[in-house]
């Protein structure tokens, strides 16, 4: 079995107002955590090349491409995506979004994928919102089916927000199965429609958010019978998230994490590992959290 390995942009970083909401140094500490704490050694983590045009038309129009790759997009189009546009901006975005696809070659010849970044999962085919500008899980579905290296795919997204971009790009596709647990009353407020969306009420703990999803994420897996999993382990959940407005402790995200890895195990589906979302109030919390995931997948994986 081909040895395993992980993606990371955290070089390509992108240069955001003081005070800003987005921990964007999280992405080299969660990079150096895995080393240090014996998960991967360095020679095994490894810089994505930028995603082509050619994979980006796969799931974004033309338009939204240029006025990214142009830097023309709206002051409407910037508000709503978080982040003010930048050379530098532009770079990490296509560097992550070929990290996922990376991962997901990975994960179906060596049965799991890793990238340290990724589950941007707000944005839509059109349009970049809530700190993700393009889709990585999308881009990296629609480039493996391109080739011929995948039919269908699943995608279990845990963040504590909706994904809703991803939902809506495969809302159409019987191939791609979405699904979303998330928080019912929290971003984005206007939700779409995923294959299967489970809605938490504010402040669920530990207890009640493991029993839901060891409930429906086995069924949930049998049902769409995918080749390929894409899991999105968002780190907002946490009680400590500024944005979560959930109750989940650091242990709680560790064991929701070996649960979604042990059913994909159990079914021998390979996994792909995005980070996505956290936004806890100390970094070091999102740090080990973001960590944990990925000690999770190696561990089902071994």
């Amino acid at each position: 079995m081909p040895s395993l390995r992980a993606w990371t942009s955290a070089r390509f970083t992108v240069p955001l107002p003081a005070g800003h909401r987005f921990p964007i140094a999280k992405y080299a500490r969660i990079r150096d955590a895995v080393i240090s704490r014996g998960l991967l050694p360095a020679s095994a983590i490894h810089e994505p090349d930028r995603a082509d045009l050619s994979a980006l038309r796969l799931a974004h129009t033309q338009e939204y491409l240029d006025a990214v790759t142009e830097g023309t997009l709206a002051p409407m189009a910037v508000r709503g995506l978080g982040f003010p546009w930048s050379p530098a901006l532009r770079e990490r975005s296509l560097r992550t979004a070929q990290g996922t696809i990376e991962a997901a070659r990975d994960a179906l010849t060596s049965g799991a994928g890793i990238n340290l970044a990724g589950g941007t999962h707000h944005a839509f085919a059109d349009r970049g919102e809530g700190f993700c500008v393009f889709n990585d899980v999308a881009l990296a579905i629609r480039v493996l089916q391109r080739d011929g290296q995948l039919t269908r795919a699943a995608v279990v997204d845990l963040d504590v927000h909706q994904g809703n971009g991803t939902a809506r790009i495969f809302a159409d596709d019987p191939d791609v199965f979405t699904f979303s647990m998330h928080g019912g009353r929290n971003y984005p407020f206007h939700k779409e429609t995923s294959d299967l969306d489970l809605e938490l009420e504010d402040g669920c703990e530990d207890a009640a958010y493991l029993a839901l999803l060891e409930r429906h994420l086995g069924p949930t897996l049998d049902l769409a019978r995918p080749e390929l999993v894409f899991y999105l382990a968002g780190a907002d959940p946490y009680a400590g998230d500024r944005f979560g407005r959930l109750g989940l402790s650091i242990e709680g995200l560790r064991r929701r994490d070996a649960i979604a890895f042990d059913a994909c195990r159990r079914r021998g589906l390979p996994a792909v590992l995005t980070m996505a979302g956290g936004y806890a109030h100390t970094l070091d919390d999102i740090v080990t959290i973001q960590t944990n995931s990925v000690a999770a997948l190696l561990a089902s994986h071994g």
